[in-house]
């Protein structure tokens, strides 16, 4: 094979220098190769450039075990994104697999999937002359992806989207087709700002604890606490001599503001935790005619249901409870009580400030109140179908809520998938993930199968930032 030697401006390669070290580089000051017969094509497949360059063995390695070399080796003619080993090995680490073989095939298939652009696309093709100028093509697993290069000739990937990437070396041309190096595993990302910022209208009303104490089991199981400035919890046996249970009340009507609550949540001051990342769980007390100079452990009020809301200790200045559901179903403004309880057996200690104490914020709700002047209406919930071990983006053929401008519909998941994953960009959505009907449209949700099952779903609810509300709803996913 000759060797190709191919001119640069910039030390970010434009053009092949791979397959080992047998192109060198010069200058070149664009995306125009000199006269000279040096044009930067190869006599090979893409799968063969694959193969040769030792920089891509974890790409080659990743392509057959998804079975795709076929795409690299056929007669149609594609762009592949092709990701060096320094971007599998920061993907690996940052995704806590230790192997290649570890990621989940489906997971794996799809990403790589992204990376197959349907097009020819090179950078000295007129459409891309002018610079920031983001183009879109289809991918192979049917997202979109931006192509564009900066002044200073520099390919782009996303460019103007969420998350972009540079290229490393660009339009090296293998038989028939085009491939772009890049040190990253890449992804379509939708713009979608910051969720949980309100609509400016949206307002914020904050109460405090009209009593909060703690109970102390065993040999004080009859004292009581009230006075205290912390409130303590610690769970070892449940009722023994270092049990500790915190209680706190609050009444609803203290809130003054007038709106619809979209979000209501506890907040408490952390004075010490041992952050052993265990669950502290809050549970809702039925009795409300306890008052904290009189609380102990023997005459408390112990709730049996299970909790209402629970968070994994970590070491953060103050701890937060999502109270949102079980306040609006409550139906009314009233009194509630909480009450505080560690992990059974895990013997972990943590201190919160009391509304005595005057070093810590005390506890309080913060309720995010809505004008509930908007009505949002779920328009479409198809659902869709895939195929077994296969991936499908979503659009808004699938879902759509109209109400609302698309990127103040909020959605939140509900209900996770059983026999698969819901990605969006590069995250796994897990329950208590928001995204927004601007994701759909712009197909940035992709549902995953695992490769069982012959259905699924998924469970959401929605939300404006005014304080419009569609409540939990389930969307239907056919396998075949």
């Amino acid at each position: 094979m000759k060797n190709h030697i191919i001119k640069f401006t910039k030390p970010v390669l434009l053009a092949a220098v791979f397959i080992g070290g047998v192109y060198s580089c010069e200058i070149q000051e664009n995306f125009e190769y000199q006269e000279s017969g040096i044009d930067g094509k190869l006599e090979i497949s893409a799968w063969e450039f694959i193969k040769r360059d030792t920089s891509l063995s974890m790409f080659e390695s990743a392509i057959v075990r998804a079975e795709l070399q076929g795409f690299f080796s056929d007669s149609e003619t594609r762009t592949f994104i092709a990701p060096t080993n320094t971007a599998f090995s920061e993907y690996l680490e940052t995704n806590s697999y230790a192997s290649i073989d570890d990621v989940p095939l489906p997971i794996l298939r799809n990403a790589l999937k992204y990376h197959i652009v349907n097009d020819k696309v090179l950078f000295t093709d007129p459409k891309l002359f002018e610079n920031n100028k983001p183009l879109p093509y289809s991918t192979e697993n049917g997202q979109t992806m931006y192509l564009s290069h900066n002044s200073n000739f520099i390919g782009l990937i996303n460019e103007g989207t969420s998350k972009q990437w540079e290229i490393y070396s660009s339009n090296i041309e293998p038989l028939g087709d085009v491939v772009h190096v890049v040190n990253s595993i890449v992804y379509f990302s939708a713009p979608s700002g910051d969720l949980n910022v309100p609509d400016p209208t949206v307002k914020t009303d904050t109460i405090y604890p009209i009593h909060d104490t703690y109970v102390n089991g065993g040999s004080q199981s009859g004292v009581n606490f009230g006075s205290d400035v912390l409130l303590k919890v610690k769970n070892v046996d449940g009722n023994g001599d270092y049990d500790r249970k915190a209680f706190l009340m609050f009444d609803l009507n203290d809130f003054d503001e007038e709106g619809v609550i979209t979000d209501i949540k506890l907040e408490i001051a952390v004075k010490f935790t041992h952050a052993k990342g265990v669950a502290l769980d809050l549970y809702a007390v039925q009795d409300t005619l306890w008052n904290e100079m009189g609380l102990t452990f023997d005459n408390a009020t112990f709730p049996t249901d299970d909790p209402i809301a629970s968070l994994t200790t970590t070491k953060v200045s103050t701890f937060n409870y999502d109270l949102t559901d079980y306040v609006t179903g409550l139906g009314g403004m009233q009194r509630v009580a909480f009450m505080l309880d560690g992990e059974a057996g895990t013997n972990e200690t943590d201190e919160f400030g009391s509304k005595e104490n005057t070093d810590f914020n005390m506890p309080m709700l913060i309720a995010t109140l809505g004008s509930g002047n908007s009505f949002l209406e779920l328009e479409k919930n198809n659902g869709f179908s895939v195929n077994t071990g296969e991936a499908f983006v979503w659009n808004s053929d699938v879902l759509e809520i109209s109400g609302a401008s698309n990127g103040d519909i909020i959605y939140t998941v509900e209900g996770i998938p059983q026999n698969g994953w819901l990605i969006k960009g590069a995250q796994t959505l897990q329950v208590g993930d928001k995204f927004t009907q601007q994701d759909i449209d712009l197909m940035n949700l992709v549902y995953i199968n695992n490769g069982s099952g012959s259905a699924d779903q998924i469970d959401l609810s929605a939300k404006d930032r005014v304080g419009s509300i569609i409540e939990p709803f389930t969307l239907e996913i056919l396998i075949q």
